[in-house]
């Protein structure tokens, strides 16, 4: 007999057969096969009729940051948001509905709200004379920070911060109201009503001091329990985060006792490039402390660079119109350090590494921890990989790694505009730009993400933006993908890139029940209404974790 039956569906099982139905019993899918023959053995078990929509593996999202993007779903969003007058039109209104904010804080600013300049500390206070308010762009690589806020987090008059992360001063000995990268902004982030501890994983990897207050944990709990609802709302199971302490994993283990975790989660350790590789022990101590099937550790986290839009990520050669080319965080000589080290102790690397310089950089260290340890199945990830050198790209499969891609990031998703020649990129690079279709015809393992809070977690927006995308001038090469491959870059391929393979990421009897039922049937949508489809059922577990 079983617990759940789904009937009258049509199932993408990535694992060779056509069925239409399925029954889950104590968490596991126990048949797959016709309504007819499922039917036959649901005895008294719930049953959800799929009308004929698309049934698949639960979405495995491989790339958020899942407390900083729990957070900002009461923070003010200003994608989309252009001109002094319309962020002052939006700040003034989240004001007036948030009195009590010591910090007003909003996300998704754009790097050319303005147009043409740089957003200063002086258009904030236009829009927020009286308050303290910032706001991360999409990338979250900036912040920008009003006078009252840099004054908050006494940085008006400049601070020295690690390599990497700049307070930009203006002429007159004062912030301009630009922060880049982690440790310039962590001060304004530390004045949020979170007091920063949703961004600590990436910021410091490290745990929040003084330690939390009960109140302070409880609050924590709820934003990330809010976060993990608004991820199964969209068909997801389990999320990959990009960032970590012991704190997020206590936090996840706290609420997966509560009954409260909805989707599976795995926390990397994270290594900063100020920290020396006898740090990597502390990975090894998450490892041993957390590998369930609902919250574990295997990976370390590292950042190799910044990100394009501000220049920050580190290329090959200058950025157009300039001498520099940005520099890595890691040096040649200590990436290599910790990649042999964290191979050794047969951890998975991440590395994030935007420019095609921190690419090459990359892949040569692991390239490096093959020569040192030999060859093993680490299935160690790049992040991004938004440039890449031409000589570079056969390198990914030669050495066993793994393409992590986010397709709305490109202009090609149509989420964000397109950079034009020879301004932050130059026209010769943007071959090989968002390379998803030409690294994945090398045979190169290629999976797919949304960088939540970067983009919105919504799955279906993003399935959208790799298989229709939007027309480019010609320069941009096409490297839309199709339907199937991309949904198995978010289920399958995901599963496996976390050594699952043979639990989940699959419909077939012996599974995890990790399943998504559609709204509708996903071949038959035209490919630009893709985004329009939602999740109906979301099942982790054999557990109902949303249901429209």
């Amino acid at each position: 007999m079983a617990d759940l039956v789904i009937l009258n569906g049509k199932l993408i099982t990535f694992n060779g057969s056509d069925a239409e139905a399925l029954a889950i019993k104590d968490g596991v899918i126990t048949a797959v096969g016709t309504t007819a023959e499922i039917r036959e053995i649901a005895g008294n078990a719930r049953v959800i009729d799929a009308q004929g929509a698309t049934v698949l593996p639960g979405f495995i999202d491989s790339h958020v940051h899942l407390f900083q993007g729990s957070a900002e779903l009461d923070y003010l969003d200003l994608y989309g948001v252009s001109g002094v007058e319309g962020i002052a039109d939006a700040v003034r209104a989240y004001a007036a509905a948030h009195p009590d904010d010591k910090l007003l804080f909003g996300c998704a600013i754009d790097y050319q709200a303005l147009g043409d300049r740089s957003i200063t500390r002086h258009d904030l206070d236009a829009a927020c004379p009286d308050r303290a308010f910032a706001a991360m762009t999409s990338d979250h690589h900036s912040v920008y920070a009003n006078t009252k806020a840099l004054e908050m987090a006494d940085l008006l008059y400049g601070k020295e911060v690690d390599e990497g992360s700049e307070v930009v001063m203006g002429t007159d000995g004062t912030a301009t109201g630009e922060l880049l990268e982690a440790a310039a902004f962590g001060p304004v982030m530390a004045c949020t009503k979170l007091g920063g501890r949703e961004l600590l994983g990436m910021v410091t990897g490290a745990n929040p001091v003084p330690t939390p207050s009960a109140q302070e944990r409880a609050i924590d709990k709820s934003v990330i329990a809010k976060g993990l609802e608004h991820c199964a709302s969209h068909g997801i199971t389990s999320l990959h985060n990009m960032d970590g302490n012991f704190y997020q994993l206590e936090l996840l283990s706290e609420l997966e006792a509560d009954g409260r975790l909805l989707c599976r989660t795995e926390v990397p350790m994270h290594l900063k490039h100020t920290d020396s590789v006898d740090r990597l022990t502390e990975a090894a101590e998450m490892r041993r402390a957390y590998s369930g099937d609902n919250v574990w550790c295997g990976r370390v986290k590292m950042f190799m660079d910044g990100v394009i839009d501000s220049k920050t990520a580190y290329m090959l050669q200058p950025y157009p119109g300039t001498d520099s080319c940005s520099a890595p965080l890691f040096s040649d000589a200590h990436f290599k350090e910790a990649s042999i080290r964290a191979d050794a102790m047969g951890l998975q690397i991440a590395v994030h590494a935007i420019g095609d310089a921190a690419v090459r950089q990359t892949l040569d260290g692991f390239e490096a921890a093959r020569n040192a340890n030999g060859v093993r199945d680490s299935r160690h990830r790049i992040e991004h990989i938004e440039t890449i050198h031409p000589d570079d790209i056969d390198r990914i499969a030669s050495l066993g790694a793994v393409a992590s891609i986010q397709p709305l990031h490109s202009p090609r998703g149509g989420y964000f505009t397109p950079y034009e020649a020879d301004d932050v990129i130059h026209a010769w690079q943007i071959e090989h730009t968002f390379a998803w279709q030409t690294i994945r015809q090398t045979g190169a393992p290629v999976i797919f993400s949304t960088d939540w809070p970067v983009v919105p977690v919504d799955v279906m927006l993003t399935v959208q933006g790799a298989v229709a995308g939007v027309e480019l001038p010609d320069i941009w090469p096409d490297q839309r993908q199709g339907l199937q491959e991309t949904l198995k870059s978010y289920t399958c391929d995901n599963a496996w890139v976390e050594f699952n393979e043979n639990r989940k990421g699959k419909l077939a009897a012996g599974m995890m029940a990790d399943i998504v039922v559609m709204d509708n049937d996903l071949e038959s949508v035209p490919a630009t209404e893709l985004a329009k489809t939602r999740a109906a059922v979301t099942i982790c577990g054999g557990r109902i974790t949303y249901q429209a």
